[in-house]
């Protein structure tokens, strides 16, 4: 800065300030979606391997990754600033607990979902018999009201601009149903259309693929693009994990959940490292504000 030209601090520098203080989802980037994917697609097979392999059954299951879902959430929402490694084991754990969920509204305990040589399926009611429409139904209904009730609320769509504790309460309601809501979906795609685990994957992609093409039409609001392609992203991962652990003659690879849970495991930590080493590199808050102090010296 020149002398005599004395720096005035704008309301944009403050809020823009606060906001970086305050930050505490991801921004939405390519590696954002990636990362997405690989959570739901583990989410649908380690929920697999504690309901079906490990044989706990979907009422059990579901309670037990549901209580799971709480205590992740309330380290996320306790920590004062966006970790990755926080926020992507809330998402993990809503994937895993959407799978059971989901399973456990729509199915029923007959022979077909059992894994092999399996009389039974754990413990508890196994499953509402609910059916893929109307258990889709009720979940699109919740997700209805939730958004219903976050747009009365005042609080902004931009999950990068979510910077209050009610704002991530309604965030992770939504994202707690969408990805139920996106398990049912997979599942139909994968179990009653026809078109199989890479069938229902390509027509996912494909859907996908549209959403991209439509961020450059003005028109269409890139919030309601984003909540579509989360849901959309679900489904993916149902499916595409579906066909890395189901028999070969159902069309999957027959890698199994552990081994499938196991892999993706790795690779989802070893993305969730680099994205905490690059927000590590980033410049933080208290960087900025010294920055900010160091020209108002000059």
């Amino acid at each position: 800065m020149t002398l005599g030209k004395p720096e005035v601090c704008t309301d944009l520098d403050v809020a823009s300030t606060s906001t970086s203080v305050m930050k505490k989802l991801p921004e939405v980037t390519l590696a954002f979606w990636i990362m997405k994917i690989a959570a739901t697609t583990l989410g649908e097979t380690a929920g697999d391997l504690f309901a079906q392999t490990l044989k706990l059954g979907y009422f059990l299951t579901t309670v037990a990754l549901f209580l799971i879902f709480v205590v992740t959430l309330v380290v996320q929402l306790r920590s004062r600033r966006y970790n990755p490694f926080f926020y992507w084991t809330v998402i993990l754990s809503t994937s895993m607990a959407g799978t059971t969920m989901s399973d456990f509204m729509n199915r029923d305990a007959s022979a077909k979902y059992l894994s092999g040589g399996a009389t039974s399926l754990g413990w508890g009611p196994q499953g509402l018999g609910l059916g893929y429409p109307a258990g889709a139904a009720i979940l699109i209904s919740i997700l209805l009201v939730i958004f219903l009730a976050w747009k009365v609320s005042g609080m902004t769509f931009q999950i990068r601009d979510i910077v209050t504790f009610r704002g991530e309460a309604l965030f992770w309601s939504a994202i707690l149903v969408s990805n139920t809501l996106g398990t049912s979906m997979g599942d139909f795609l994968s179990d009653s259309s026809g078109l199989g685990y890479a069938g229902g994957a390509l027509l996912v992609i494909g859907v996908l693929a549209v959403l991209v093409a439509l961020m450059k039409v003005p028109v269409v609001p890139n919030v309601l693009l984003f909540w579509i392609a989360f849901v959309l992203t679900r489904p993916l991962g149902a499916t595409a994990g579906d066909f890395l652990t189901k028999p070969v003659a159902k069309g999957g690879l027959d890698l199994g959940t552990a081994g499938s849970s196991a892999v993706l495991l790795a690779v989802l930590f070893g993305l969730m490292t680099y994205a905490h080493v690059q927000e590590r590199r980033a410049p933080g808050p208290r960087s900025a504000e010294r920055e900010h102090v160091t020209r108002r010296a000059e």
